[in-house]
């Protein structure tokens, strides 16, 4: 140690405090300070400031200690450097400080009367936040409160019976099966399947209207009309295979034979419907999921009983952002999850040398089509300035992000193609060359 140094003791110990200070804004450590070699005696104490820490392991705080100014006149052995321990005496062990509860850090949560929070509001957060090994990060909020089908939304309907007890006695229909017996005469006994025009043709009578009747008002049609030749029909109607519609919506659908169960797959079309069969197209776009079942269950229900939907949303619609200008690798990038205006960048390799990062346009489409546009300042937060950028703006599904040029590429771009390209190219100066390509390093 240098000699004058040593001799000056007040003058070390404010130095040291000087850069414990500086330790403390810049990574965050903390200053703890250790009497001499008894604890118990008096000694210059620090100025602390007691600070709620938020514990997410409980519902309570944990109080914490940051230095905020000590004592100038401490002696250079009384002061020791720590990784900002809760509390400030004595200076926990190296094997304490590895598994220290507190981090100096900002967080967004903060309450601020203005403006956004700066590097100096620094307090100390839970340092879980940052633990290793949590790559796949908490369970988060939903992305959207509730999901909207969209055009090119890719959909599987299961189909299930549903075996529910009608309210209303059953209506024959065409393709039904029934037998018709008499106990009268048993040469009428006979199995008939309701024609496409929804009559039977029975013994003696010819062709009768059988569907949309119950198997009660077929037998008591049939009684009525035999009596004519018998005196008493004794006429029984049996149904045999009835809800042919329900059947045939089944084998439609079955996949049993393939991938497995009764489902249909759809895509929703440019139009914003779905196509499926017998109640053909269904308005889909705009609809949860809840609310298309409900709707598509009702209209299966004016066509054939018994029969429910499930929708299942097995992929949603590509959604694409756009990143130009000065970027690496300008293009097209598939958002797959929430993004934001820096990871856009980050996508497109980063930014260029010259790229005005204070001027970031956003371009974006309304629910009618209208185009918006808005400009943000990324700068200090992609060097580091700002921990708590307002302009962090959350990307959706067609936004273009533009990075422009800053004034010097301007002047060098229009210095290229006036004289470099222009004046120099239609009449060269002999024994005069001027390079402008390299302005933009200035």
């Amino acid at each position: 140690m240098n000699q004058n140094f040593a001799q000056q003791p007040s003058r070390a110990g404010r130095s040291l405090a000087a850069i414990a200070g500086l330790l403390l804004l810049s990574g965050g450590l903390g200053l703890a300070l250790t009497p001499g070699e008894d604890r118990a005696t008096s000694a210059p104490q620090a100025i602390v400031k007691q600070v709620q820490v938020a514990n997410p392991s409980s519902d309570t705080a944990n109080v914490g200690a940051a230095i905020v100014t000590w004592d100038q006149s401490l002696a250079q052995n009384q002061v020791m450097l720590c990784a900002g321990p809760p509390n400030c005496a004595p200076c926990p062990s190296p094997a304490q400080l590895q598994n220290s509860p507190v981090k100096v850090g900002v967080d967004s949560a903060d309450p601020v009367c203005e403006g956004e929070l700066h590097w100096n509001a620094r307090r100390p957060i839970p340092w879980q936040i940052f633990a290793q090994g949590e790559y796949v990060g908490p369970a988060r909020l939903q992305h959207v409160p509730e999901y909207r089908l969209r055009v090119d939304d890719e959909l599987e309907f299961v189909y299930r019976l549903t075996r529910n007890e009608m309210t209303t006695p059953y209506r024959l229909n065409v393709g039904d099966q029934v037998r018709v017996e008499s106990l009268t005469d048993p040469n009428l006994n006979r199995d008939l399947v309701i024609q496409p025009d929804g009559s039977i043709t029975v013994l003696l009578l010819g062709q009768v209207h059988a569907a949309r009747k119950t198997v009660t008002e077929l037998t008591d049609m049939l009684d009525k009309e035999y009596k004519r030749y018998y005196k008493v029909p004794a006429i029984t109607v049996t149904p045999l295979q009835v809800n042919t519609k329900l059947e045939d919506l089944r084998a439609t659908v079955d996949s049993r034979a393939g991938r497995g169960g009764q489902s249909q797959s759809v895509r929703v079309t440019p139009e914003g419907t779905i196509q499926l069969p017998a109640i053909e197209s269904v308005p889909a776009q705009g609809l949860t999921l809840d609310e298309l079942k409900r709707e598509v269950d009702e209209r299966y229900a004016q066509v054939v009983d018994g029969i429910g939907v499930t929708p299942i949303l097995t992929a949603r619609a590509p959604r694409y952002l756009y990143v130009l200008g000065e970027v690496k690798t300008p293009g097209r990038f598939e958002l797959v999850g929430p993004t934001t205006v820096m990871q856009s960048i980050a996508l497109a390799g980063g930014w260029n040398v010259g790229g005005n990062l204070r001027e970031v346009v956003i371009f974006r489409r309304a629910e009618d089509w209208r185009l918006v546009a808005t400009k943000i300042d990324i700068k200090g937060a992609l060097y580091g300035q700002r921990p708590i950028p307002s302009d962090e703006l959350w990307l959706r599904d067609s936004d273009i992000v533009v990075v422009p040029k800053q004034p010097i590429l301007w002047a060098d771009e229009f210095i290229d193609l006036v004289f470099t390209r222009g004046i120099y190219g239609v009449a060269p100066f002999s024994g005069i060359s001027v390079n402008f390509g390299n302005a933009s390093s200035f």
